[in-house]
């Protein structure tokens, strides 16, 4: 047993040729002379900015702020926190480790516990559908970002073909048949919505363009391996945050600032009597922090292995959440200031997902003077924001996929990303049809998200730290960054971080409700093809752990 152990314990910090140790491929080193090697980060601090770019995507800024006054402003900060605390620091810490600990993505990490390589499976499926869908997002801004540099934004007056006679440019609603002139550019020219998805309607060619594009500079952000993207993390990490300070001190000296700022964290306690205020909250923590795609396992990987994990995985933390709330003002002064010059209350103006980015915001900025140079610096942004969560989601699938099938696929690795990227770009092409945005909502709420997440996280969890070993892991941890963590650690991974994962996706199935698009109801069959793409990933853990015993000769204990 301990000789089976010690096969299975992990990379030291010198290397020697005899080790027979994992050597990032599942092969032993003297077997490998022939495959080049894996790389790993040349900076100190380029992991901790590839976690930061990752972590902190579109939804801190479009998704938290709207959920923090939807469920009772300050006082959602309260089972936020504990979320946080009970399950979304403890999960970044649990795979960042596992992936610093074995040196290898999130496929091969399963050698230490093969009966649950389908968690690993599940996470490639989920990841190459966010990528798919997620790259639409940053087409939208990129093609907002072009159309800002004008005089004049496209969406600031109602003198173009795509308008109705129902626009205005005021914002000030006649009656119920007026639309504003940012909804209308959003709808009637960007996307050019059909009246369903079985009318697929013409391929946007504008979209189009902006989508091979996103995908070109994807794919020069990864393609020459982690010690490049290391570098390219620097300024796709660090340019968000200088625009979002740039916007923030733009929007606190608007007028309607401090009523847009009062919204968003007034306290209303009576919400936390709400179910639903800590499912939000639950669920807003797993996705904002990429947890169970596999990424921050690949990430983590590159790191040498005496590597702090610990203490990077709170830094981390600490920035993700404080930059959602930070987000927060940033969002709600110019919403506020929105509402100031409609003469409406800020509830009637403030948005979620694509409509606070696509809608909400550009009407504000189209108020302001200079209006083309805040458009700019906004969808700079948010095409930033967009791209480094995307390129490190992409390093966490081929990072999988080679280091899983390194013999073939090292060598070739720029014409491997390639092919995926260009297959991908062909899928993505059904989004960008007029009839696009229903596919885009399908993917959105099926493939990468709810349930299916919450189902790989609880079984990766509980496959590591009951069936592995929570104290051979701690061993692991310790061997690493040179002391034992405290408890609590231990505690979140075996009961608490299971028992939330368990619970929010109890209560996701028993509360599901059909999708919708605003008042679209999608037909049966788009259902249908909904939950594939969410059991897609969800049947790669039941269906390996069947073929694995089937193949495997032995007891259960034994496999």
């Amino acid at each position: 047993m301990e000789n089976k152990e010690e096969s299975l314990s992990l990379r030291d910090s010198s290397k020697k040729a005899e080790d027979p140790r994992p050597n990032g491929d599942g092969s032993n080193i003297k077997d490998v002379d022939h495959i080049p090697e894996r790389g790993n980060w040349t900076g100190r601090f380029d992991f901790l900015l590839a976690c930061i770019g990752f972590a902190i995507g579109m939804g801190n800024v479009w998704r938290f702020p709207y959920l923090c006054y939807k469920n009772g402003g300050g006082a959602f900060l309260i089972p936020y926190l504990l979320t946080l605390v009970f399950a979304g620091i403890p999960l970044f810490f649990f795979e960042t480790a596992i992936g610093q600990m074995m040196s290898i993505g999130g496929l091969g990490v399963w050698k230490i516990c093969p009966l649950f390589k389908g968690v690993g499976l599940a996470a490639v499926v989920m990841s190459f559908l966010l990528n798919v869908y997620y790259v639409i997002i940053i087409a939208w801004a990129l093609l907002y970002l072009f159309y800002s540099f004008s005089a004049t934004l496209p969406w600031d007056d109602c003198e173009n073909w795509w308008n109705t006679p129902n626009c205005t440019t005021n914002y000030t609603y006649v009656d119920n048949s007026s639309v504003s002139t940012t909804m209308e550019f959003w709808k009637r020219y960007i996307l050019r919505e059909t009246e369903g998805i079985d009318e697929v309607g013409q391929l946007r060619w504008q979209l189009s363009l902006t989508l091979m594009l996103s995908w070109i500079i994807c794919y020069f952000c990864i393609w020459k391996g982690v010690e490049w993207t290391g570098k390219v993390v620097w300024f796709t990490a660090s340019y968000p945050y200088v625009m979002m300070f740039i916007l923030f001190i733009r929007g606190v000296t608007l007028d309607g600032a401090v009523d847009g700022i009062i919204f968003y964290i007034k306290p209303d306690f009576e919400k936390l009597a709400e179910s639903e205020v800590w499912i939000d909250a639950a669920t807003q923590i797993f996705f904002s922090y990429g947890i169970g795609l596999g990424s921050l396992i690949a990430l983590g990987s590159y790191n040498p292995f005496h590597n702090n994990v610990y203490r990077d995985a709170l830094i981390v933390a600490c920035v993700n959440s404080g930059t959602s709330i930070f987000a927060g003002f940033v969002i709600f002064s110019v919403i506020g200031y929105m509402a100031h010059t409609q003469n409406k209350d800020v509830a009637e103006v403030a948005a979620s997902g694509p409509g606070l980015a696509f809608v909400a915001y550009p009407s504000a900025v189209a108020e302001m003077p200079i209006s083309p140079l805040w458009a700019c610096l906004f969808f700079s942004m948010m095409f930033m924001l967009g791209l480094d969560s995307q390129f490190c989601t992409m390093e966490g699938f081929f990072t999988a996929c080679i280091d899983e099938w390194p013999r073939y696929l090292r060598k070739h690795k720029e014409i491997f990303i390639a092919i995926v990227c260009f297959f991908s770009y062909l899928i993505g092409l059904s989004m960008v049809t007029e009839g696009g945005i229903y596919v885009f909502e399908l993917f959105n709420t099926y493939s990468a998200s709810g349930m299916s997440l919450l189902f790989l996280v609880f079984f990766q969890t509980v496959a590591i730290s009951w069936f592995y070993g929570v104290e051979r892991f701690y061993l692991h941890i310790e061997k690493m960054i040179g002391f034992r963590p405290n408890i609590w650690w231990k505690l979140c991974w075996v009961g608490f971080t299971p028992a939330i994962t368990a619970g929010v996706f109890i209560f996701s199935l028993v509360k599901y409700t059909p999708l919708t698009y605003v008042d679209y109801v999608y037909p049966d069959w788009s259902y249908a093809i909904g939950w594939m793409l969410a059991l897609s990933s969800m049947l790669c853990i039941p269906g390996y752990m069947v073929y694995i015993l089937a193949k495997t000769p032995g007891t259960l204990l034994e496999v």
